[in-house]
């Protein structure tokens, strides 16, 4: 798919940053006009996505974290969220809701989460190199009403 717009940010792994990725994904995403709703969708994602790679990539240290958002046609928001982290060994198990590998004090529904808030959800991960997690997002144009 054809991308129209892009931007990409890197950021240290640290929790005050991940309130920075979830508004700049809603202000990438506002040029599409998206409602209140997909904005909130959008910025629960991102959020999973970025705490995700802040807990897990990097559980003893601060690293970087990469995220990518571009408008493709079809009036879709995809935004990619890699670390260079540990890695996940068993991709499919980590997707199952409820699984964590955190901790007692993590819910373990991450995916499911960014899964639930967004159209399409891909997770790439090798263990030693990192994640790379992209969701795309529809966002449906509004009409106008006279």
């Amino acid at each position: 798919m054809k991308g129209t717009n892009y931007i990409k940010l890197e950021f240290p792994s640290r929790s005050s940053n991940e309130g920075f990725a979830r508004a700049a994904a809603a202000a990438f995403a506002s040029q599409l006009d998206p409602t209140m709703e997909e904005l909130g969708d959008l910025r629960t994602a991102v959020s999973e996505a970025v705490t995700n790679a802040i807990v897990h990539a990097y559980p003893d240290c601060i690293g970087r974290i990469a995220m990518r958002m571009r408008i493709i046609e079809g009036s879709v928001v995809e935004i990619s969220v890699r670390d260079w982290g540990k890695g996940i060994e068993d991709v499919k198990k980590a997707m199952t809701p409820l699984y964590t590998s955190g901790g007692e004090e993590r819910s373990g529904m991450g995916f499911t989460i960014m899964g639930s808030f967004t159209d399409k959800l891909r997770v790439r991960s090798a263990p030693g190199r990192g994640t790379t997690v992209t969701m795309q997002k529809h966002i449906s144009p509004r009409t106008i009403h006279e």
